[in-house]
């Protein structure tokens, strides 16, 4: 199935039932797909991971060559139309890239910010001279690319930037001041992607490259983890940045800012997926060697449960990724070569929803398996020699970088408050037919263990939105204040793309039985536990009195149905054949 022969508007998965064959799987990859991902992984195997001491012992110059080998096998090209000398692939194949990379640390972290935030603002808002001066050098690695958005004051908010631009008397270049900070790539880069307020006051976007006069770096910050990565302040003191190095129009930078985001949270996920697989696989390795009281830690039933959760969270993450790389591509397949810089910022924020739930989830499921995977590593896991710990380390950045996880949470209900607010979908009505539906039983489906995991995803559904109508008839316009509502349906929302998309992915590769089935079976257990919780805080806050005790009570009942008979044999069996495999595998 190639997913452009499916289009998802942004946000439909919470009022829609879904037909798997409209959703794009890891299955469904192509021999293309297949190939790059075979190249990125060779490429990590043998030029990255052997060198890891001297990657994390900061080694700039090495990572700078290194990225420029991935650029002689076209690993930062695959975003980059042909026509500049890229290979014009689709966003499957960069978050498959992401992912193979993934695992890397702080390599990872200089290659995906290149290929991503500090390319595609040219690919798809620069001039056509801008293209081909550009472009073809970052698709090589002859140019490295950073992307300085974050300031002392503006780090989320980052529409409260202070760097000024101010065209000189001459009219022929920009003079910037300013300083950026946390910028990736900072110390070896050529170009900067660089926002700044035009006069103080209209937020606009330039390429600066690293020889304009007034440009200078800063020292290195000394981080936690992803210690591989070069992570430095960008200082402009009168900065001359020529006029045709602006970046789209005066005053339009948010366009770019806000909406490559949109790309850079879904390259993200499937970064923190590889990561997590990695660690997964760190895990077992060791699990399955190191014996206690005559047997190995794996044979132990609560180490088969956590890798059977670990398994199944991974499964759940690795649905979404694929699945929301099918829905970017389908909307943003014509906009590759597009002139049109406003149709092509509406393209990429249609799905800014499920890019800031791969984001969360991918981070938050890595943050899940490292730490068991430690856990499960005893002692060892905490000793530099191995290299779980790095990835422990590294890991946390994950839910910091491109929005705070909290930001993104935000943003999912706001998105889905907005689209109703301009009448995308009929709200009122759709609240109306989710309460009846719980009250009759109208979420039920009949059928084998598929169709009861449908089943739960549809009480999901409207649970959602019996919640989400709840809050805004009691907050109204004011519900964007109500942060911790917000937050609680974000968890609902998650939930129901996490659990759909593994059942989707389960009943397309076999239905009624089979591995990927079971690993369904317990991601949607695993969902059904937030769902609670986000549903009993929400009624318990919402609602008052006799009203509130009953539906907290209805609640709690609805959900219990869904913990599913024989989970701990499932779980059991699960682990055994991750554990034979040695990695995670479906």
């Amino acid at each position: 199935m190639h997913p452009v022969e499916h289009e998802w508007k942004g946000g439909q998965f919470l009022t829609s039932s879904v037909d798997p064959e409209t959703v794009f799987t890891p299955e469904d990859q192509t021999e293309e797909h297949r190939m790059i991902g075979q190249t990125a992984r060779r490429f990590i195997e043998g030029e990255i991971r052997p060198h890891r001491e001297r990657i994390e012992k900061g080694d700039y110059d090495f990572v700078a060559e290194q990225m420029k080998i991935a650029g002689e096998l076209g690993l930062l090209a695959h975003s980059i139309p042909e026509t500049y000398g890229g290979l014009g692939l689709d966003k499957i194949s960069k978050g498959i890239v992401g992912e193979a990379l993934g695992s890397a640390g702080g390599y990872s972290v200089a290659h995906s910010n290149h290929t991503c935030i500090a390319t595609l603002p040219i690919t798809y808002f620069g001039s056509e001279e801008q293209k081909r001066k550009y472009l073809p050098n970052l698709a090589s690695g002859a140019f490295i690319g950073a992307y300085c958005l974050t300031e002392p004051d503006a780090g989320s908010d980052a529409l409260s930037a202070k760097t000024t631009a101010v065209l000189n008397e001459e009219g022929s270049h920009y003079v910037l001041n300013g300083t950026k900070i946390y910028i990736t790539n900072a110390a070896f880069s050529d170009t900067f992607i660089v926002y700044a307020k035009v006069d103080g006051e209209h937020f606009t976007a330039f390429i600066v490259e690293k020889d304009f006069p007034g440009l200078s770096i800063g020292p290195e910050e000394d981080k936690m983890g992803i210690k591989g990565s070069s992570t430095c302040s960008v200082i402009m003191e009168d900065c001359h940045v020529p006029v045709e190095n602006l970046l789209g129009d005066v005053g339009h930078g948010h366009l770019i800012a806000l909406n490559v985001l949109n790309l850079g949270r879904f390259n993200l996920g499937f970064a923190t997926l590889g990561a997590a697989k990695y660690s997964f696989q760190l895990a077992l390795s060791h699990a399955s060697e190191r014996r206690q009281f005559g047997k190995t830690i794996s044979d132990f039933r609560a180490s088969k449960q956590k890798l059977a959760w670990m398994a199944a969270d991974l499964y759940a993450a690795e649905s979404i990724m694929y699945r929301t790389g099918g829905h970017i591509e389908s909307a943003l397949a014509g906009h590759y070569e597009t002139k049109d810089k406003r149709a092509a910022a509406k393209a990429m924020n249609e799905h800014r929803m499920e890019a800031a739930i791969c984001k969360i989830v991918g981070s938050e499921t890595l943050d899940r398996v490292v730490d068991e995977a430690v856990q499960l590593h005893g002692g060892a896991g905490y000793i530099k020699e191995y290299p779980i710990e790095q990835a422990y380390r590294d890991a946390r950045i994950n839910r910091i970088f491109e929005g705070t996880n909290e930001i993104n949470r935000l943003l999912i209900p706001g998105a889905f408050f907005q689209k109703a607010g301009k009448g995308e979908f009929d709200a009122d009505a759709l609240v109306k037919q989710a309460d009846d539906s719980l009250k009759t039983g109208g979420y039920k489906r009949e059928g084998g263990t598929t169709a009861k995991l449908e089943e739960a995803v549809a009480l999901f559904k409207d649970l959602y939105l019996v919640t989400a109508g709840a809050a805004y008839s009691i907050y109204g316009a004011g519900i964007k204040e109500e942060q911790e509502t917000l937050m609680e349906l974000a968890d609902i929302a998650i939930e129901i793309y996490r659990s759909e998309s593994s059942v989707l992915r389960a009943k397309k590769a076999g239905g009624e039985k089979g591995l990927h089935l079971h690993l369904a079976e317990t991601a949607v257990e695993r969902s059904v536990e937030t769902v609670r919780q986000s549903v009993s805080r929400l009624f318990g806050s919402l609602l008052k009195g006799e009203e509130r005790t009953k539906a907290l009570r209805s609640a709690a009942a609805l959900l219990s149905v869904y913990s599913f008979e024989g989970s701990l044999d499932r779980n059991r069996r699960l682990a055994e054949q991750m554990v034979e495999a040695g990695h995670y595998r479906v």
